[in-house]
């Protein structure tokens, strides 16, 4: 009853599995298994010797040469070489009127758990068969070695025959010098760090961890990786150098599953050889649960023989293998394989098959009701697919090719040279074939160019893969993209369209590998002292600065005209200010600003209208129409500085600010001198009373005036005011406004105005006393009081305004200094004149003495 329940358990999850694969292109693939193959030693890896004999041979020779169990690691090995043999043997253009076979090496791609009867040996066999004895060495037939690269060098050093390796390109064994008869058929991975460098800038991933066999190959691929991931920006978390030595490597091994458990990196590269000590490392940590995405080659379509069930795109192993082109006869060779001829059950061979992954065509039939483990031979024959070879796979597929044109030549040299004493189809001299075999150039039957002298300079194209686990070691090979180093570095990596579908649809966001968090938009990085580029804080932009991208190193400044939002993410449009008439306080001064120029009038029409009576002839009527003219300009040219400016207002908001307050604070000076010259005539002398009659007071006026006048032609002809687009002051807002210019310049004119101020206030302070009723020194002394306090509250709030407010406050200044002098000088007055007219006599003023 157990067994029955696996068993249907088995067939089911098979269903689901193929199933899955309708939404894929047809594709078969192999992989390897964890099986009970010795790893490390030869017989992880296989030899073949490649023979030509004229004439046919029995159809019972494979059986006889392989006769023991072959491991399921290396059952693709044997189909292709029994597939690539019975494809030449039936081509009439290549090796005609020859049988082209193998043998195998003693010792190698054997089962140590499979029964060998040593009295039929393959090298026996064939020695016999074919007149062949392979230690005696009386031929030189190419031997083809692989995977595993440490394998071929021990098999150049024992024997000095030709051999081509069909394992992954080592650029050690391109050393001719110290392997003069060893050729690879594999194409040199040049660019396979730019393209797993292009596929973690696909999924944004930065941050990466490295495992590395520590060899000479291993070293140059991590300078290659290295210098290529400090190009793009993405660092290298951790470099683990597995040592090959397995008794140092057990040493280190806790050190590095430690490394591997603890590390924040979510993405690792792996590189190296099979049958290592990398190898073990890479088994441990799926055992302890490390749930990372590999990122490696295609020799590493590794599954573990586990039982769990995952469809988790992100937690694998993605492979990068050479692209090869499909074969197409391969598929019609399987179905109709005779298992006479060959020592090989495909049933069973299919079902021994570790990574036997078939994706069906969506045209194809997608019942699977009859399929059973028992007839699988009968649902290959009736489902289109196509099988895909293994990079290995593929390689090995060529160097027979390689090793037959190569025979073929040698024959066709022997046939116009009939002088040779050699038989056809044998060959001894090792130096020739071995120079033939390496400038060897032919084009396979898929139409592939093969150079066997420049395989280390192709540009290479890759397909990259990804492995989903299923229970009972079956599994899903999905295609996800590739990459194409020709093109244009845009278009070098090309993901599937149906990469949804790839990853399973478990997750729709792809998972981290970063040291930091992602800086967002409106946040720029600050790398953290003595740690990698990737670690970093992030940080806001300053003021006016935006970062409209992710992970940007420095902030953009925006133009003058826009300013940055509240997000720090774009620049917006400023909006222009200045102090409008449109605007309620623009429209408030401005009003004041006529209102007070309008009273201004009122009172000088009033002065004007009472001008013999004695309060206003008491003061010097003149100096009053003249103060009064003044203040009315005064307020007036407070509105210079509403409105938009423009450079004739710049000019005109200073020069009419000094002069008119200058005539009228000087005018107040007059008025002030006046007043205590007339109570100076009451002595005796003739030296006041010529002052008096001649107007000398009056000239103080033009004079203080010219002064200040100098001063402004001076500021105008050194550095005039100017239009200023004030961006700094308001946020979001451009603030149109006028420049001093030069602030010595307006400081200089501001203390020209409280020099005369302060003197007015003096002379007015020490005249407040005198005794006459009409006598106005205490109005003047007040009004120069109120005046000082405006203008020196103005200094110190109109430096630390900004924009419209420091015209708004250097607006009110105006008016209410100017405001001052109106209602603490004329105000009183007006006041006797209109309400009090009976006090603006000086006769019944007398008559009250009298009384």
């Amino acid at each position: 009853m157990k067994k029955l329940c696996d068993f249907t358990l088995s067939f089911l999850l098979l269903k689901f599995s193929l199933i899955l694969c309708t939404s894929t292109e047809p594709s078969c693939f192999w992989r390897i298994q964890n099986n009970e193959d010795n790893n490390g030693d030869l017989r992880g890896d296989c030899g073949f010797v490649l023979l030509t004999h004229e004439g046919p041979i029995d159809e019972k020779f494979y059986n006889y040469v392989i006769n023991f169990r072959i491991p399921a690691r290396r059952y693709e090995y044997f189909l292709v070489m029994f597939f690539a043999t019975d494809e030449i043997n039936k081509n009439p253009y290549l090796l005609p009127n020859m049988s082209f076979v193998f043998s195998l090496i003693a010792g190698m791609c054997e089962d140590t758990l499979g029964f060998i009867d040593k009295r039929h040996s393959p090298q026996k066999y064939a020695s016999n068969f074919l007149n062949y004895n392979y230690g005696l060495r009386k031929r030189c037939d190419v031997v083809l070695t692989g995977p595993s690269q440490t394998i071929s060098v021990k098999l150049a050093i024992n024997y000095r025959r030709p051999k081509v390796f069909f394992g992954p390109f080592n650029p050690n064994l391109s050393d001719h010098d110290q392997f003069p008869c060893i050729y690879q058929v594999a194409t040199k991975d040049t660019h396979l760090p730019h393209g797993m460098v292009s596929l973690m800038l696909h999924f944004r991933w930065n941050w990466i961890g490295l495992v590395i066999s520590d060899n000479d190959q291993g070293i140059q691929f991590l300078s290659e990786l290295r210098e290529e991931m400090q190009r793009r920006g993405i660092c290298l978390a951790f470099v683990n150098m597995i040592p090959e030595t397995m008794q140092i490597y057990m040493t280190r091994a806790k050190i590095y599953d430690k490394q591997i458990m603890e590390s924040t990196a979510k993405v690792v590269v792996i590189y190296g050889e099979m049958n290592s000590t990398l190898e073990i490392s890479f088994r441990r940590w799926q055992d302890l649960g490390a749930q990372r995405i590999w990122i490696t080659t295609s020799q590493w379509d590794v599954i573990i023989n586990k039982k769990d069930f995952s469809l988790d795109f992100f937690h694998g192993t993605v492979t990068f293998a050479h692209h090869n082109d499909r074969i197409a006869k391969f598929r019609n060779f399987m179905q109709t394989i005779n298992t006479d001829k060959y020592p090989l059950d495909i049933s069973h061979t299919i079902l021994e098959w570790n990574y036997f992954n078939c994706s069906i065509s969506k045209n194809s039939i997608s019942k699977m009701d009859h399929f059973t483990l028992n007839n699988t031979l009968e649902w290959l024959a009736k489902h289109k697919f196509d099988m895909v070879l293994s990079e290995e796979g593929y390689n090995l597929y060529n160097a027979v090719y390689a090793v037959a044109h190569t025979y073929h030549e040698l024959i066709l040299q022997h046939v116009e040279s009939p002088e040779m004493a050699e038989p056809k189809g044998i060959f001894f001299d090792c130096q020739k074939v071995a120079s033939l075999l390496k400038t060897m150039v032919f084009t396979n039957p898929l139409g592939e160019l093969v150079n066997m002298k420049h395989r280390e300079n192709q540009c290479a194209e890759y397909d990259i893969y990804k492995i989903w686990n299923f229970p009972q070691g079956l599994g899903l090979k999905v295609k996800l993209g590739s990459y194409f180093p020709c093109f244009p570095y845009s278009q070098h990596l090309h993901m599937s369209e149906d990469l949804e579908w790839a990853t399973g649809g478990i997750s729709s966001q792809v998972p981290s590998s970063m040291c930091s968090v992602t800086c967002t938009a409106g946040l720029r990085k600050i790398h953290q002292k003595e740690t990698a580029d990737c670690c970093f804080d992030c940080a806001q932009c300053p003021e006016n600065e935006v970062s409209n991208e992710t992970d940007m190193e420095k902030c953009v400044s925006c133009p003058d005209d826009k300013f940055a939002n509240i997000e720090k993410t774009h620049c917006l449009p400023r909006a222009v200010s200045f102090l409008a008439y449109e605007d309620p306080l623009g429209m408030a001064l401005g009003c004041m600003a006529l209102s007070f120029s309008a009273i201004t009038i009122l009172v000088l029409v009033t002065f004007v209208k009472y001008k013999d009576t004695p309060i206003v002839k008491a003061n010097n009527r003149i100096l009053s129409y003249i103060l009064l003219i003044a203040l009315v300009f005064c307020f007036l040219c407070s509105l210079l500085f509403i409105g938009h400016p423009n450079q004739i207002t710049c000019i005109l908001q200073q020069t009419t600010f000094g002069v008119f307050f200058t005539v009228a604070i000087s005018t107040v000076l007059a008025k002030t001198i006046t007043v205590v010259m007339a109570f100076k005539l009451t002595t005796p002398g003739k030296r006041m009373r010529g002052i008096m009659m001649t107007g000398a007071p009056k000239l103080v006026i033009p004079i203080c005036t010219l002064i200040q006048l100098v001063l402004c032609g001076i500021w105008l002809v050194t550095s005039p005011p100017f239009i200023e687009r004030d961006i700094k002051s308001e946020h979001g807002k451009i603030v149109i406004l006028c420049n001093k210019g030069s602030v010595i310049a307006f400081q200089v004119v501001l203390g020209y105005l409280g020099s005369l101020a302060l003197g007015s206030f003096i002379v007015a302070f020490l005249a407040r006393n005198l005794p006459d009723r009409f006598i106005e020194a205490k109005f003047l002394t007040f009004s120069m009081l109120v005046f000082c306090r405006v203008w020196i509250t103005f200094l110190p709030v109109y430096h630390s305004t900004r924009g419209t407010v420091m015209v708004v406050v250097e607006v009110f200044s105006i008016l209410a200094s100017s405001a001052s002098l109106l209602g603490c000088i004329f105000v009183p007055k007006c006041c006797v004149i209109l309400v009090r007219p009976d006090s603006n006599f000086i006769q019944k003023y007398k008559d009250k003495l009298l009384y």
